[in-house]
C-alpha cells in the first residue's frame, strides 16, 4: 500500500467538498484546529458541521462563512462562555444557520449507527427532556421485545471526518492516548477521513504498541503531518490547552469586526501552520509544553516459536 501522507492544503483540497458533512471530532483534547483554518482558508461553503462539542473552532468556521447547519450537542467556549459569532447566526429574525441539536449520548448513538451502517440506534434517554420536541428526528420507538418505549436515533455519516492524533505510520494507521471521544467511531461512519498527526512514525512503531490505535489505515484517506496542529487545545505528551486563548476569544468573537479581523491575520495571513506558531511567538509555544516526561511504562507483549 502507497503512503497515504500528503500537505493539509492538499487533503483539504482533494477530501473536502461543497456541501458536505464534516466532522471535527476529539474531546477537548486533540481538536484539528490546523484542518478547520485551511478549510476556511480555502473558503469552502455550504458545509454542515457536525461535532459533539462545538466550541472555538466552530465559532471560527462559522464565521468564516463556510457552514449553512450544525449538527450538534453542547455548544460553548469551555470554562468562560457562549459562541458568539455563532450566536449571531442562530438567534433573532435575521438567524441563518440551521441547528440540529442531541445530546451527547445521541450524538455518540448516532456515529455508532454511522459506523455499524444501521438504520438507527436506540437509547434510553430524553425521557424527561425538550430535546424530541426541538428536533423531531428523535424519534419513539417501542421495543421489539416488549419491554416498552425507547428513543431512536438516525445515523450519523459524515462525508469528511477529521482526527488529531499523536502519531501514525505513512498508511495511515492511527494511535492516540489521553482523553479520548468519540474519533474511532466518526472515523469509520465517515466516506472520507483525514488524519492530522503531530508525528509520523515507521510502521514498526504501531506494530509494537497495536493496542493504542484506534483508527486503521483502511479507513483513512489522508495523512497530515502537522505538529501543533490541535492549539489551542491540547495534545497530551506533546502540549497543554492554551487557556488565554480561550479567554482572548471571547471578547473578540463579541464583536463582528474584531472576528473578521483576526480571521484575516490568523487564518487567512498564513500560509501554514509552521507560520501560525511562528507568529504566536517562541514563548508561547514553549510554555505549552510539558515540563517534565511522564512515561506510562511497558508492555511486554512476548514472542512465540
Amino acid at each position: 500500500m502507497s503512503s497515504k501522507v500528503a500537505s493539509m492544503r492538499d487533503a483539504v483540497a482533494d477530501l473536502v467538498r461543497d456541501g458536505d458533512t464534516v466532522a471535527i471530532e476529539g474531546f477537548t483534547h486533540l481538536i484539528s484546529f490546523a484542518a478547520g483554518h485551511e478549510i476556511i482558508r480555502q473558503r469552502k461553503r455550504d458545509l454542515t458541521l457536525a461535532r459533539m462539542t462545538p466550541d472555538l473552532i466552530y465559532d471560527q468556521m462559522v464565521a468564516g462563512g463556510v457552514a449553512r447547519k450544525l449538527v450538534f450537542s453542547w455548544l460553548g467556549n469551555p470554562g468562560v462562555g457562549g459562541l458568539n459569532a455563532i450566536r449571531r447566526v442562530t438567534e433573532g429574525p435575521d438567524a441563518s444557520l440551521e441547528m440540529e441539536e442531541y445530546s451527547h449520548f445521541g450524538m455518540v448513538a448516532r456515529y455508532t449507527a454511522g459506523a455499524m451502517n444501521l438504520p438507527f440506534f436506540p437509547l434510553r434517554s430524553y425521557f424527561e427532556t425538550d430535546l424530541p420536541k426541538a428536533n423531531p428526528l428523535i424519534r419513539p420507538i417501542e421495543s421489539p421485545y416488549g419491554d416498552g418505549t425507547v428513543y431512536a436515533v438516525p445515523p450519523l455519516r459524515p462525508d469528511v471526518t477529521v482526527i488529531h492524533a499523536q502519531r501514525a505510520d505513512a498508511r495511515g494507521n492511527t494511535q492516540v492516548w489521553g482523553l479520548l471521544g468519540c474519533q474511532k467511531e466518526a472515523a469509520f461512519a465517515a466516506d472520507r477521513v483525514i488524519v492530522v498527526v503531530e508525528e509520523l512514525v515507521d510502521e514498526e512503531v504501531i506494530r509494537a504498541d497495536p493496542n493504542r490505535t484506534i483508527v486503521p489505515g483502511i479507513v483513512v484517506d489522508a495523512v497530515v503531518v502537522e505538529p501543533f496542529g490541535a492549539h489551542p487545545s491540547y495534545v497530551q505528551g506533546h502540549y497543554d490547552r492554551d487557556n488565554r486563548f480561550y479567554r482572548d476569544w471571547d471578547p473578540i468573537s463579541r464583536d463582528p469586526a474584531l472576528t473578521q479581523a483576526w480571521l484575516d491575520e490568523w487564518v487567512h495571513g498564513v500560509a501554514s501552520r509552521a507560520e501560525y506558531a511562528a507568529k504566536l511567538g517562541e514563548e508561547r509555544v514553549t510554555s505549552l509544553r510539558p515540563s517534565a516526561p511522564a512515561p506510562s511504562g511497558v508492555v511486554d507483549y512476548g514472542t512465540y516459536r
